[in-house]
């Protein structure tokens, strides 16, 4: 029995240790991608809107203006990759995000043509740019040249164990919310989501200010995203989740459900 239970034991560590390993190699994998995908990019046309793009969300948009048509083309005719910056000029004294920002790399997937010109396209984004300054190259639209980077290589035991408690918060949340607005079906299962990835995807999915979207995306630290996510999340669930259950209570009363704001 004794050696049994020690083989055990030991089987489970080794296990760990693998899964473990197979979770960094994931997550570099990952990485690998999106840098691969820049590699040997050092200038991008640049698109700024007043909305943060978190690297693998998708970001829905209307290319009206002629520059951005032209932009465009010219992206669709290389590599499809553009600069999104966060930048709301009604707020600036600047009309152009300064030199030194961070923005994310977005990547054209889909395209429907109007037939005025105009465009509805999809984007995804990719990894996240610092510009380092602006471009004259003649075109109509904005040209930076950039340095592509990620989140610092961290403890991923830590990550994990942040990460999986940031979900079950974010999945109590969203789980009131489909109850408060009728929504029917199930949430898909986020909780084995590796953590910088996961931490993208909760900070593009809540409702928060876009500056402090904006500083979500600016951290270089998973763990210290999490956190801040942590405790966004700390502060509303309870709130969501007594509407939600008043909701249902009441239910016959043909009344929906709004989105609580963050950071009331």
């Amino acid at each position: 029995m004794g050696v049994t239970v020690l083989t055990s034991a030991k089987s489970s560590a080794i296990m760990t240790r693998r899964n473990l390993q197979c979770r960094k190699q994931r997550m570099s994998n990952e990485m690998s991608e999106a840098l691969d995908k820049v590699r040997g990019v050092q200038e991008l046309p640049l698109f700024p809107l007043p909305v943060v793009l978190f690297p693998g969300m998708p970001m829905p948009l209307h290319i009206f203006e002629e520059r951005y048509r032209q932009m465009l083309t010219d992206i669709r005719a290389n590599n499809n990759l553009f600069g999104l910056s966060y930048f709301d000029s009604s707020a600036s004294e600047k009309d152009i995000p300064p030199s030194g920002h961070i923005g994310c790399v977005a990547e054209v997937t889909e395209t429907q043509g109007l037939p005025d010109g105009r465009s509805n396209v999809l984007a995804v984004g990719v990894v996240r740019y610092q510009v380092q300054d602006y471009l004259e190259r003649g075109d109509p639209y904005l040209v930076v040249r950039v340095n592509f980077f990620e989140d610092e290589e961290e403890n991923i035991q830590k990550l994990r164990s942040d990460a999986q408690e940031v979900a079950a918060m974010f999945m109590r949340v969203a789980n009131a919310i489909r109850i408060t607005n009728d929504e029917r079906g199930n949430l898909p299962d986020i909780t084995d989501t590796e953590p910088q990835r996961l931490s993208f995807l909760v900070a593009a999915a809540m409702e928060l200010e876009p500056d402090t979207k904006q500083q979500l995306l600016e951290l270089r630290s998973t763990s210290e995203r999490l956190h801040r996510l942590g405790e966004f999340l700390a502060r509303v669930v309870k709130n969501y989740e007594e509407r939600a259950r008043l909701h249902s209570i009441a239910k016959g009363n043909g009344h929906g459900g709004k989105h609580v704001d963050l950071e009331e």
